[in-house]
């Protein structure tokens, strides 16, 4: 085993930990689906926002069945990246309904309004259904549009009213299940739920990416130089430690503002001190060994010593940090939306997922607060245990006794 490299060793301790390995895999898939995002959700409507307050509350599994009316405004659509990133925008409208029968160019629905109320009868002419405009009707002749540049007439009457009848029964009377259930404005808990992850994961990851930048910088900085620098660098980050990271980072967020953007950078600089502390001590433990005065005989400049001598030697401890701090992101994004500081509404976020529902919770739905709730402990629990796992890897006596 001697032939391995550094990163080969801590890869092979790692595999060991079956349970790193495993929160590892949950986090890779995780990331897999928010990435995904839209592409796999029920409801891929931008910020999956369809709503349908007929069917507010129901239970998870619960199917229905609807009849699509084709909206009157033109909807473009998205290629496969925009739908990915930002959803597509849906061409319909859909109506609930629990039946429907047809006569001549009319659809009967009976359009579902509650569990406990009878259904209301509607009547829908077939070509607005599909086409989203009204017929003309002229001389026997039946003149109809699916745009404004796409018109068609037809001298069969009754066959055009059969060959739309069975155009709806098949591609505009559909059902629905809703897996998880939906939320109290009707809409998918599972398609918000897989966008909620990728806010989590992307403030995880913001977050991480800024306080890494400034807590590697000030603390190799403070660590490296020494004297009044380290002073005072110090001092600026016992009293940042001092504060509590929740207050912290909503005195930022009243300072920037309500946004994602704001919250990447509020739990970013709420993050650094404790990367800059752990540098500082390790380049403390490192600047006076042979080779970085090896290094400053032969007449390298300070910042090559710090970038390509002295960093490169304490990774494992900032990588640990960096997962550990990568929980604490969500937990603390996850907070702030339970607040209100946090993104805005419609965007859906597991924080404000939890406080639009948590009344429920002494109900028969406490499940629409559970299921966010689960899905950030999962999530954070996961960053734990590879983080334990990281540790364990770079742990120098764990390398040296096991090879």
């Amino acid at each position: 085993m001697t032939d391995l490299s550094p990163a080969q060793r801590t890869w092979r301790l790692f595999k060991r930990n079956k349970i790193a390995v495993t929160a590892l895999a949950f986090i890779i898939i995780t990331i897999l689906i928010a990435i995904l995002g839209y592409l796999i959700m029920p409801d891929s409507t931008p910020m999956a926002n369809n709503m349908t307050i007929q069917l507010s509350i129901k239970k998870p599994g619960s199917e229905f069945m609807f009849l699509r009316l084709r909206k009157t405004e033109p909807v473009d659509t998205v290629n496969i990246f925009s739908k990915m990133l930002f959803g597509q925008p849906s061409f319909y409208r859909d109506v609930p309904i629990t039946a429907y029968s047809f006569n001549r160019d009319s659809i009967y629905v009976d359009e579902y309004i509650g569990g406990e109320d009878k259904p209301e009868k509607k009547v829908y002419n077939i070509f607005e259904v599909i086409t989203g405009q009204k017929p003309n009707y002229k001389d026997g002749n039946v003149t109809f549009c699916y745009s404004q540049n796409n018109c068609r007439t037809s001298l069969a009457r009754e066959e055009t009213f059969k060959r739309f009848r069975d155009k709806i029964i098949s591609d505009y009377v559909i059902k629905k299940a809703f897996w998880l259930g939906t939320d109290i404005y009707g809409r998918d808990m599972l398609s918000r739920l897989i966008l909620g992850s990728r806010i989590s994961l992307a403030v995880g990851l913001m977050s991480v990416i800024i306080s890494m930048l400034l807590g590697v910088t000030i603390g190799a900085v403070a660590g490296y130089f020494g004297g009044w620098i380290d002073a005072a660098l110090s001092w600026l980050m016992n009293i940042l430690w001092s504060l509590p990271a929740l207050l912290l980072v909503i005195a930022i967020s009243f300072a920037l503002g309500k946004g994602l953007w704001q919250i990447f950078i509020a739990v970013g600089l709420s993050m650094w001190v404790e990367v800059a502390r752990l540098v500082r001590g390790q380049v403390l433990s490192l600047k006076q060994v042979e080779y970085v005065e090896a290094a400053r005989s032969l007449g390298f400049n300070n910042t090559r010593i710090i970038t390509k001598h002295i960093l490169p030697n304490i990774i494992g401890p900032i990588l640990v940090l960096a997962s550990s701090n990568f929980a604490s992101a969500i937990l603390l994004e996850a907070g702030l939306s339970f607040l209100g500081f946090g993104a805005q509404p419609p965007m859906p976020t597991w924080g404000s997922m939890i406080k639009e529902h948590y009344g429920y919770i002494v109900m028969d739905s406490a499940y629409l607060a559970i299921m966010p709730g689960l899905a950030i402990m999962l999530l954070v629990y996961a960053f734990n245990l590879v983080t334990i796992g990281l540790r364990d890897a770079f742990d120098i006596k764990s390398q040296s006794t096991r090879f």
